[in-house]
């Protein structure tokens, strides 16, 4: 976004809407610095023009799409420095030290979820060698295929996939080739959306075939990665207005609090920190109307502790991502900033 004023009426919506849990009227945000009501209401239409904003009701006041939360976290999200307050609340909760696995794990969660008031995981990963070494696509027919994955170690792997609709001529021979070329040798951390977005590029992928390949290496090479995993919380789910209905929360807690939900929860990309995936961006199905915050640390000795927190898109970004940072750091064993706010990582 090259226009101030859009970005600032932007910003300010969703600051609002974090809030109400309201769509947004142009006079909710009015002011001398934004402008006039009738100024903003022509700013806000232009948003939603550009794909920013929605409105749901005819009469009613906007809400974010996901692609205007994406340009929030991107270009106008603020530090959020912790208050004295929140400092101290978050050191009473890390006041309990524990040294076990598996209570780190469940520890983490709990208090994670209490001070972000979202449904939280925890997953503790060892750093694996685990690649794949050879893809081979066998085409069963136009609408489906096999795919077998040769990984180091000389495990063998092989998912049927369907395609709701007939492939091109020539795609999966393309599809093969570009696996080969780009998805072989990479460990988990490294199969990246933009890695995704390049192959169904280049072979002309409109189906999702590469982001379903894509969740299943993930998978396979997360294995052996995971050392337990841990879900707390999950009643806070209907805390907030976009999920009580029940039987919506019910079906995105049954998701991650199943076994097979560590594997296809978002990671921080390679030597990053941390990660927000927003609405679609989230390959598992189950998550594609919500948004998902997670912290990396390093604990030595080839483990790290992945700390997260599952809620809808109106969620309140900066607070969530310093709050989990702050206390991955402190359940780890770092040192807390001193200064009440996030170090720089």
């Amino acid at each position: 976004m090259s226009d101030e004023r859009k970005k600032d009426i932007l910003r300010a919506v969703i600051d609002r809407y974090v809030e109400t849990a309201e769509p947004v009227g142009s006079k909710a945000i009015s002011s001398s610095r934004l402008g006039s009501p009738a100024t903003i209401r022509s700013e806000m239409a232009a948003l939603e023009e550009d794909g920013l904003l929605e409105q749901p009701h005819t009469s009613a006041g906007r809400i974010p799409t996901a692609a205007g939360y994406r340009v929030y976290v991107n270009e106008l999200m603020r530090r959020h420095r912790l208050s004295v307050e929140e400092t101290e609340r978050l050191n009473r909760a890390l006041e309990r030290r524990v040294t076990e696995l598996d209570r780190v794990i469940a520890y983490a969660g709990q208090i994670a979820s209490r001070l972000t008031s979202f449904p939280a995981y925890a997953l503790m990963r060892t750093k694996s060698d685990l690649t794949a070494l050879r893809f081979d696509v066998i085409e069963i027919d136009p609408r489906s295929f096999i795919l077998v994955a040769l990984l180091t170690g000389e495990a063998v792997k092989n998912k049927l996939f369907h395609l709701p609709t007939p492939a091109p001529e020539g795609f999966f021979i393309r599809a093969e080739a570009i696996l080969n070329s780009s998805f072989t040798g990479i460990p988990e951390s490294a199969v990246t959306e933009s890695l995704i977005l390049a192959a169904e590029r280049a072979s002309g992928d409109r189906q999702g075939v590469f982001a379903a390949v894509s969740a299943f290496l993930i998978e396979l090479l997360g294995e052996s990665a995971h050392g337990g995993y841990a879900v707390s919380g999950g009643a806070r789910l209907l805390e907030h207005p976009e999920f009580r209905d029940a039987e919506k929360a019910q079906r995105l807690l049954g998701f991650i609090e199943g076994e097979d939900a560590a594997p296809s929860l978002p990671m921080p990309e390679h030597n990053t920190k941390a990660k927000i995936t927003i609405g679609p961006e989230n390959l598992a199905k189950e998550l594609e109307n919500t948004s998902v915050v997670v912290t990396r640390y390093d604990m030595g000795d080839d483990t790290e502790l992945l700390l997260g927190v599952v809620g809808p898109t109106r969620m309140d970004y900066p607070r969530v991502l310093s709050r989990l940072q702050y206390l991955a750091r402190g359940i780890t064993g770092g040192s807390p900033p001193g200064d009440g706010g996030i170090a720089e990582e």
